[in-house]
């Protein structure tokens, strides 16, 4: 009569490995997702972003809550040489625009400083 087989069990070499090998790769999930947040700016939680009036890099930016699209970003405006930059707040704080979509920004100020530079001197033109 043969003894019946028994499932092969890893070597203590092999399970040091794989153990090795899962904590690397939590640890580099761990990294790429903290990557994504917002940086903290020390102004979460107190309502609306402060306005901001002031030229950076030859172009007059603004904001001020309260004059934007109501649908988008809590009603925030954003103009760029007296243009409108259509603003959104993302549910996580951030912040991304038409023109800068993909890039969110911590406050209304980085995104309209964004813009400028993704621009490079073109007009901004309205959305209809």
């Amino acid at each position: 009569m043969s003894r019946p087989s028994r499932p092969s069990r890893p070597t203590r070499r092999q399970a040091i490995g794989v153990t090795a090998g899962t904590l690397a790769g939590l640890a580099l999930a761990g990294t790429a997702h903290a990557s994504t947040r917002p940086a903290k700016t020390g102004h979460e939680g107190h309502g609306a972003p402060e306005a901001f009036d002031e030229v950076f890099q030859g172009r007059r930016i603004q904001g001020a809550p309260g004059a934007g699209h109501m649908h988008h970003g809590g009603g925030y405006a954003v103009r760029i040489d007296g243009q409108e930059l259509h603003v959104m707040q993302n549910a996580d704080g951030t912040w991304i625009s038409v023109v800068n979509h993909y890039e969110p920004s911590p406050t209304p100020r980085a995104v309209a400083r964004a813009a400028v530079v993704e621009l490079q001197g073109a007009a901004l033109v309205p959305l209809a």
